[in-house]
């Protein structure tokens, strides 16, 4: 199951880009906690906390906003165009028996044999679409390549997949393959034969000796 954090924010009351600007130099950033039919609220969180949180593979919050603590999901991250800082986070309240709808990252464990007879290992999907109670969610779908010759295939509806998940992508879809490594053609070389006539050159300027046979 994926990890849990705490994230503690600050109520926001001033809005606007100024306010805004100052108070991503003081190394909090805005954010936005909405759902369950309640009020949005705005608050301000620490920049380098959360973004420890997200790297990590963090997707499930305890969100402490005053003297109310709610879990959350983190449903948006809007990076500047670096992708270095977070300029504003989304959460989405959750419930402990609500189902909820995520991507997940699918991560390939041990190595194909199939490598070895002289294959390329092919990963088409690189996340998964799952339904899952928030206790349930994963940090990845591991997939184990470890038994996987040439020219062989795991799909979708072949995965092995935590408790209480279920995956809404196509079940015949590919994951991973290890197809035959395909080797650059050669271009083809023109070769003239020996002794094989010019080609006419279309327009070419009779010589002397043409002239005066034509002349004649």
């Amino acid at each position: 199951m994926a990890q849990t954090v705490v994230i503690k924010g600050q109520a926001r009351t001033d809005l606007g880009t100024s306010v805004t600007r100052r108070l991503r130099r003081s190394g909090r950033i805005p954010a936005v906690v909405y759902g369950h039919k309640e009020a949005n609220v705005n608050f301000t969180i620490n920049h380098d906390e959360v973004v420890k949180a997200i790297r990590q593979g963090v997707r499930l919050v305890d969100l402490e906003v005053g003297s109310k603590a709610e879990k959350a999901l983190i449903r948006d991250v809007q990076w500047d165009h670096l992708g270095n800082d977070i300029l504003h986070v989304d959460f989405a309240r959750v419930g402990a028996d609500e189902k909820i709808y995520l991507e997940v990252r699918i991560e390939i464990r041990g190595t194909a044999p199939g490598i070895a007879q002289g294959g390329n290992l092919v990963q088409p999907l690189h996340s998964l679409h799952v339904e899952c109670l928030i206790t349930n969610i994963p940090e990845s779908i591991r997939v184990n390549v470890g038994e996987l010759q040439l020219n062989q295939s795991i799909h979708v509806k072949e995965l092995k997949l935590p408790e209480g998940v279920t995956v809404t992508n196509d079940p015949d879809a590919i994951v991973v393959q290890v197809s035959l490594a395909k080797l650059e053609a050669e271009a083809p070389t023109s070769v003239v034969a020996e002794g094989a006539a010019e080609p006419e050159i279309i327009g070419r300027k009779a010589e002397e000796g043409e002239e005066e046979a034509e002349a004649k």
